[in-house]
């Protein structure tokens, strides 16, 4: 599975982007995929996790409320709407995808990585 993220920018504090994740290879339908940032100086983190089929999401603490993850099966894409986004958002976001279901928030649980995306918040 190959991975491609897109979609980052620089956007004023309060305004939104959207970050796609196209997939290719195997089908990506049949993984947990995820959304990870690693901000200046800081270690990667979890942001966001969707099941396969979409039905199940998870969001970082950080992110709940102003981030929606969503996927579109049909098209092996997966995306993340980022409202009122706020300077600390700064990072450049990864996405990622899994075979398993549970320990989605770690990094070490993922088998498939995108190039990175990056997403800079000016205030």
């Amino acid at each position: 599975v190959q991975l491609q993220a897109s979609g980052g920018g620089l956007v004023q504090a309060g305004g939104s982007l959207r970050l796609s994740c196209a997939a290719s290879g195997r089908t990506a339908g049949s993984f947990t995929m995820g959304w990870f940032r690693q901000g200046p100086g800081k270690e990667r983190e979890f942001v966001a996790s969707i099941s396969w089929s979409g039905g199940s999401t998870h969001y970082a603490d950080s992110v709940k409320g102003r981030f929606t993850i969503s996927r579109d099966n049909a098209k092996n894409t997966m995306y993340l709407q980022m409202n009122s986004l706020k300077p600390e958002d700064t990072a450049v976001y990864y996405c990622a995808a899994m075979y398993g279901t549970i320990w989605y928030e770690r990094v070490g649980q993922y088998d498939y990585w995108g190039q990175g995306t990056l997403v800079t918040v000016s205030s």
